[in-house]
């Protein structure tokens, strides 16, 4: 089996207590059933505080309490679990958060998940360089669509080497990768493909461009789910800032994580809007870059049925119509042309 991960992956380190953020804080934990009948079967006090603590809900397990924090969390930001019984007695998401394992069968996509702090510092600094090889036995015959699978893989490279184009602001590349991710989806529905011309692209975004609304955007978004106070206020006070380059950074995050698993249901359009208004907003919010976009995949990346409310609303959403997201990519500021 095939193997491709990031060259940062195995660099990755939990900050543990002195993470600024901590995947112990606002979130339930649910913890897989193996976990929870151990945990359930231990003695002593880290047990019976175990069995007090977990909860069942929707036919799970979790780890929740009122104070925002996993009740396993201690003071000096340590898990309690971990500390007593080390890191194999940690339930499966505490292991492998914020590990990502995208499986297609013959091969395997590894990453990080943005909404941890020290991942999101990899994610948005490092240089962009191709996925590590590795093979190792096992794997299975895949059961998705060949043809669609070699697709979205040849038009991802393209997709990657687009937000890499210097010869266009960040602005221009992503109202590109839009106009890309449409011909694409195209070439999935009908199954003929044809060459993408940047420059006569760019002309016609510019053509279709009108008069966008960041406002309606974060509307949308306000209707969602709110995980924490602070993001409702990020939401509601939003700080513009300019293109960065770690605006290109964070695109070419959500082109990795999200172009194949187009594979499962032949939708590539709605995930490319997913890049380029996750890029638009957190644009928007402005503020440091990395600790936004963290807050931003902690509260929106974690929780699937925000994802899937945003992929619903692709083709419906007035906020979310071609012509006004291209109008905020490209917009006269010569501030945001960087």
């Amino acid at each position: 089996m095939r193997i491709y991960k990031p060259d940062y992956y195995d660099r990755f380190r939990c900050l543990a207590g002195a993470c600024p953020d901590s995947c112990c804080k606002d979130w339930s934990v649910q913890v897989d059933d193996a976990s929870a009948a151990y945990y359930h079967s231990l003695p002593g006090p880290l047990g019976e505080r175990l069995r007090q603590v977990l909860t069942e809900e929707d036919g799970g397990s979790f780890l929740s309490s009122s104070d925002g924090r996993c009740p396993m969390w201690r003071q000096d930001g340590l898990c309690r679990i971990q500390a007593e019984l080390g890191e194999g007695a940690l339930c499966k998401v505490c292991r492998e958060f914020p590990r990502l394992t995208h499986d297609y069968g013959d091969f395997v996509e590894l990453g990080l998940e943005l909404s941890c702090p020290e991942a999101a510092k990899w994610i948005l600094t490092a240089p962009r360089t191709q996925l590590e090889f590795h093979h190792v036995p096992g794997g299975r015959k895949p059961e998705y669509d060949e043809e669609a699978m070699a697709l979205l893989l040849r038009t991802r490279e393209e997709a990657l080497s687009l937000l890499d184009d210097r010869r266009y602001c960040t602005g221009q590349v992503l109202a590109l990768l839009l106009l890309y991710g449409c011909q694409v989806q195209g070439e999935l529905d009908a199954g003929e493909s044809q060459a993408f011309h940047r420059e006569a692209a760019l002309e016609t975004a510019a053509e279709m461009a009108r008069l966008g609304d960041m406002g309606e955007l974060t509307g949308f978004f306000l209707q969602l789910e709110l995980l924490t106070e602070q993001w409702r206020r990020r939401l509601l006070s939003p700080t513009p800032g300019p293109w960065q380059e770690g605006h290109r950074a964070l695109a070419r995050y959500f082109v990795q994580r999200y172009w194949l698993q187009a594979v499962s249901d032949y939708d590539l359009y709605s995930r490319v809007k997913l890049t380029i208004v996750s890029c638009l907003l957190v644009r928007h919010l402005g503020g440091p870059l990395i600790p936004t976009a963290q807050l931003f995949s902690k509260e929106i990346e974690n929780n699937a049925d925000n994802v899937d409310a945003i992929l619903d609303a692709a083709y419906t959403a007035p906020a979310f119509r071609d012509d006004g997201l291209l109008g905020l990519l490209l917009e006269k500021d010569e501030q945001s042309r960087r």
